[in-house]
């Protein structure tokens, strides 16, 4: 207990954070880990614990008891005896059972002979036994490996698998100690350290498990850094055909495998080679048909075709593989979990600058990629300079008489639509352009809405990228935008994720998910990576004033304030941007 401490821990597992006492940032710094945030209004913030986060928590080598010195060290008031209960009892159970292999195959164990009678008596768990040996060991049929962690996961009992991994194909592969470009290649040693946490010098330790780090922070390297420490053929899944052009581009950069080696498969190119680097759209297409992005997104949610058979899925279970790497693994789609299921036996890596899902398949996530082997506070690679400088600001645009009636008499499904296509928000963005005019300027404009963008991009003649975009063209944009001869980009939620735009500094949000975190932590990741010349990130979320769509704007920022960015508050009436009073 400390008097001074910044946090007051709950019975119900929930900590409110003092965001004004001079010990906050100490107190969230130490209790992130093991945390995630709830809300977070002006002066107190509340943080849950979950039996999830406790276990990733263990993963990375956290013990209860660290738990409970962070919690007391930091605690106004004595812990509750239910939290310490929880705490020891969650964080207990990982680890107590494993699945190894022996002379006789893949083997379920446990150190505790009642916990163990328990969970084999479980439907889903009883399914994927085969023969039991004593009263704590049990063999498991090797094809139902994924399908028997997520069911342990999911009754409370994480599983620890070091049952080991196959060896793929051998791939000969090393950093180049120049790129293409000839700038000197040195990995950073939180890289060095993630890529090499992963891989656990080869034992059955390493070998699954997710690496979180920020947009810009570098988690394409960490992948390739994975791949000269393992040497073997190697599948990599990304959620679209730039992110996966983005990869090969920065494979052929920065390693010694060449262009015969390194093959894209997707719905424009269709080959495979010792990298493969493929689109979780392609893994989950049920036809031979060529398909947009959006297209791809409309299908995967039409229950009609669930049952139709995945083209694509025997071609790349035929391969050898050594590694599979999930770039922005928090967006993986079922089917791909299904995958992941069956690939148990192949190493997997997971990258993502957050593990938030709004879906709640975190759980799924842990149990079939592995658990969170790695992070960083966003905040701590700022003050190295890894990532840009970034300031948030929330500006809150009002409605004019005629929208504000048509809101108000509009049905709720309706509200977030009228408020997240305010027409006001046009002349903010204007405004922003206007205010951010220097050469160097690169602004990102970023919505939801494809009739609200694209009445915006003719209105302010700026290029617009869609899902529907031709991907020969949306490479164009990209690399104008990258050599600055583009100024101005617009992009819809195709470019929320894994899109390398270096020189974007400005971004400025129109529209959005309803109050998606994750979807709100890679946009402004899309202005993080650190400038040439050290400029700041801005990032302006455009919100319409007492709407739904201002509700669901404080959800969104959760994760970010996690991370220690506050939001300034400004407001839009129809003629200047001002700072809301203090």
């Amino acid at each position: 207990m400390n008097p001074e401490g910044a946090i007051i821990v709950q019975s119900n597992l929930e900590i409110l954070v003092e965001v004004h006492n001079p010990h906050y940032i100490e107190a969230r710094d130490a209790i992130a880990p093991f945390t995630e945030l709830v809300k977070s209004p002006e002066h107190l913030h509340t943080y849950r614990i979950s039996h999830l986060s406790l276990w990733n928590a263990a993963s990375t080598g956290l013990t209860a008891e660290d738990v409970l010195a962070r919690l007391e060290s930091q605690s106004k008031y004595p812990i509750p005896e239910t939290v310490v209960t929880e705490v020891q009892d969650y964080m207990g159970r990982y680890g107590m059972l494993k699945l190894v292999k022996n002379d006789k195959g893949l083997c379920l164990e446990s150190t505790d002979v009642a916990l163990f009678k328990e969970i084999t008596k479980l439907p889903n768990v009883a399914d994927c036994l085969i023969e039991f040996e004593g009263e704590d060991k049990a063999y498991v049929d090797p094809n139902k490996r994924g399908i028997l962690k997520m069911s342990l996961t999911l009754n409370g009992f994480p599983v620890e698998d070091i049952a080991g991994y196959v060896a793929g194909d051998p791939l000969e592969v090393d950093f180049r100690k120049e790129t293409l470009a000839g700038k000197k290649l040195t990995l950073r040693s939180y890289q060095k350290e993630a890529s090499e946490i992963f891989y656990a010098s080869g034992s059955e330790k390493g070998g699954s498990g997710v690496i979180v780090l920020p947009c810009g922070s570098g988690k394409t390297v960490i992948g390739m850094a994975t791949m000269v420490l393992m040497k073997t053929r190697t599948l990599i899944l990304t959620p679209n055909i730039s992110a996966a052009r983005q990869w090969i581009r920065e494979i052929l950069d920065k390693t010694t495998l060449t262009a015969d080696q390194v093959k894209e498969y997707s719905g424009d190119v269709k080959e495979i080679g010792p990298v493969t680097v493929a689109t979780y759209q392609i893994l989950t297409q049920r036809k031979r048909l060529k398909k947009t992005d959006e297209e791809m997104e409309e299908a995967e949610e039409n229950k009609s075709d669930i049952n139709k058979p995945l083209v694509n899925f025997p071609l790349f279970s035929e391969h050898k593989w050594g590694l599979m790497i999930y770039d922005e693994v928090h967006l993986l789609p079922a089917p791909v979990f299904r995958f992941s299921a069956e690939m148990q036996a192949t190493r997997r890596l997971g990258l993502t600058a957050t593990l938030v899902r709004e879906d709640g398949k975190e759980t799924e996530v842990f149990s079939l990629i592995g658990p969170k082997k790695f992070d960083l506070p966003w905040k701590v690679l700022e003050s190295q300079g890894w990532i840009a400088t970034a300031d948030c600001s929330e500006i809150r645009v009002t409605m004019n008489p005629e929208l504000k009636m048509k809101y108000a008499l509009a049905q709720n499904r309706d509200k977030i639509n009228i408020a997240s296509t305010n027409e006001q928000k046009d002349d903010v963005v204007e405004k922003l352009i206007a205010q951010y005019n220097e050469p160097e300027d690169r602004i990102l404009i970023i919505g939801q809405y494809i009739e609200q963008l694209t009445k915006l991009s003719e209105k302010l003649n700026i290029p617009l990228i869609t899902g529907k975009t031709p991907n020969k063209e949306r490479d164009k944009l990209y690399l104008a935008f990258r050599r600055g001869e583009l100024r101005n980009l617009m992009v819809s939620k195709v470019g929320n994720f894994a899109i390398d735009l270096p020189d974007a500094s400005i971004l400025i949000q129109i529209s959005g998910t309803f109050g998606s975190r994750q979807e709100e932590a890679q946009r402004l990741g899309r202005v993080l990576r650190p400038k040439e010349d050290g400029r700041p990130a801005h990032f302006f979320s455009l919100v319409t004033k007492d709407s739904k769509e201002q509700e669901f704007a404080m959800n969104r920022q959760l994760f970010l304030t996690e991370q220690g960015y506050a939001y300034k508050i400004m407001h839009y009436s129809g003629e200047d941007i001002v700072a809301a009073r203090v």
